[in-house]
């Protein structure tokens, strides 16, 4: 689903590696899809350790079968559908979370909901998420090309934001944030939150 999907999922182990994946961690995959990051993140984590939520079941289904080398590695169970960022069924163990190309598409309530639903997870150590910027208050208003070609906005999808305010809602909700300088597909933004404490 969507462009550059094996780039996409390349890019999202990579960004995962380099903020400390390790096989043994746990990992939550929100909004996985049809597990563009799932195919690779099952093979490299010990089996069971990976989950997946997206608003589609049948989506994480099809990815199971189709992409992952040995399905049996993703327990069935792990795949949890999940529509209001409220993560039913996912185990406190998840050390690690990804949204990926989650957000620009969604109002900036959806983030604030994930982000403090996502705070009561104990184990959690690193969240990673992918927003578009608007470079100024004055811009943030208007329709924005990104670097990459795609136009964002502040009224519609995809929707851009201004840095200072991920950073203002990841303190109200628990967590801190710092924006990556992390080139992704299509200029999206990597921030990576640990919690506060």
């Amino acid at each position: 689903m969507g462009g550059r999907w094996d780039e996409t999922g390349r890019a999202q182990m990579a960004v995962l590696l380099e903020a400390g994946l390790k096989p043994g961690h746990h990992l939550l995959d929100i909004g996985a899809g049809s597990l563009r990051l799932g195919c690779k993140a099952v093979d490299y984590l010990d089996p069971g350790h990976y989950w997946a939520t997206d608003a589609s079941r049948e989506i994480m289904l099809a990815g199971r079968a189709a992409e992952l080398a040995d399905p049996s590695r993703l327990p069935l169970d792990h795949l949890i559908l999940d529509r209001d960022f409220t993560f039913p069924g996912v185990p406190p163990v998840i050390t690690h979370a990804i949204a990926f190309a989650v957000f620009p598409h969604l109002r900036i309530a959806r983030l604030r909901a994930a982000l403090t639903n996502l705070r009561t997870f104990p184990a959690l150590e690193k969240l990673l998420f992918t927003v578009f910027l608007a470079p100024d208050l004055t811009l943030a208003a208007l329709p924005y090309r990104q670097r990459d070609g795609v136009v964002t906005h502040g009224q519609k999808a995809p929707y851009h934001l201004l840095a200072e305010d991920i950073e203002q809602i990841a303190l109200d909700t628990g967590w801190s944030a710092h924006r990556s300088g992390t080139m992704l597909p299509r200029g999206q933004v990597l921030f990576t939150a640990s919690p506060a404490r």
